[in-house]
């Protein structure tokens, strides 16, 4: 029976929770194909969100978060994967309801692992995680789109999180114009370094949220935040422009008109990167291991161990993370 350090959440009284690390047993993972020894994970909005016992994230307590997971095979009870094997698992239920990679064991299903590209480290690969996927993934949409360099002005908003950050650097890098949005005016020249080429503050997109239409401004545009903002980028996309939406800490409602789409021809492409299939994830991985590698990823992150991930949890929650947190396991 292998004992490992696991940071768990516990609820201690009815709406309360508490986080401390703890020593559990392999034997109490739950069922799966593959025991994988975690080297590296990474933090989200949705593990803060497990962390403080939001119950639509996570549904009993105690529980281990982590939606993102890099590491070694231990043991393996299918062909495809061997002792030793360097692997990646990020979304599907890891983290949510099954014990997440917080911790220095996780055993999951052998459908949720995909074997780590040659391209990138385990550190690499976290450094990325479910934000690195979710901004290729958000690109990829608007390529299939017909978004092309030159078309025009790219819009990022929440240009200082996770995904934000890490959709600057990669449209950047792939030729794009950058015009990155944050409420944090002195994260402006991190976000020129990112390769923004203009940086706007938050309040110019909530303004004209009364307004049917809004001036065509952007060839397209990654939304992290959702709420009244994603509304207003819709509402002054170009002609034919897209917006791929993945996130909501601005608001999940959406208080549209069908103006921009009928007169405009404007497309709101959702994106989703927990239960697509793994081939999709793995293709995704492939592209940011070699055409999509992203240079300079060290300005992103921020790296901690299990003992300080707490303090990082209600950063997040505060709306006060910059770029990645990056967690060091072993």
């Amino acid at each position: 029976m292998t004992s490992f350090t696991a940071l768990q959440v516990r609820e201690i009284a009815p709406g309360q929770f508490e986080r401390s690390l703890v020593q559990r047993s392999v034997d109490e993972l739950p069922q799966g194909e593959v025991l994988i020894r975690v080297r590296y994970s990474s933090l989200n909005y949705k593990d803060a969100l497990s962390a403080a016992g939001n119950r639509a994230v996570t549904r009993e307590y105690p529980h281990t978060p982590g939606i993102d997971a890099a590491g070694v095979v231990e043991q393996s009870a299918v062909a495809e994967f061997a002792p030793g094997d360097e692997v990646i698992v990020t979304g599907y239920d890891l983290g949510m309801n099954t014990a997440g990679g917080f911790a220095q064991y996780i055993r999951v299903p052998a459908a949720w692992v995909i074997k780590r590209p040659e391209g990138l480290s385990l550190r690499d690969a976290m450094t990325l995680g479910t934000a690195g996927l979710t901004a290729a993934l958000c690109v990829d949409k608007l390529e299939q789109a017909g978004l092309e360099p030159g078309q025009g002005p790219v819009l990022v908003t929440g240009a200082t999180g996770g995904v934000g950050s890490l959709a600057v650097l990669l449209l950047s890098s792939l030729g794009h114009e950058v015009v990155a949005v944050t409420g944090k005016a002195d994260q402006a020249e991190h976000l020129r370094e990112l390769g923004a080429s203009q940086v706007i503050g938050r309040e110019a997109l909530q303004a004209g949220t009364g307004k049917p239409m809004l001036k065509e401004q952007w060839a397209a545009a990654v939304d992290t935040v959702g709420g009244e903002i994603l509304f207003n980028v819709v509402k002054s996309l170009r002609r034919g422009g897209s917006v791929a939406c993945c996130g909501l800490t601005a608001g999940t409602d959406f208080a549209g008109n069908v103006f921009p789409f009928i007169l405009r021809g404007v497309n709101l492409l959702g994106v989703d990167s927990v239960e697509i299939p793994l081939m999709t994830k793995a293709a995704m991985w492939d592209k940011l291991s070699l055409q999509w590698k992203l240079p300079g990823l060290e300005r992103l992150v921020h790296e901690v161990d299990l003992a300080q991930l707490p303090a990082e949890m209600d950063r997040i929650l505060a709306g006060g993370q910059i770029g990645r947190v990056l967690v060091r396991i072993d």
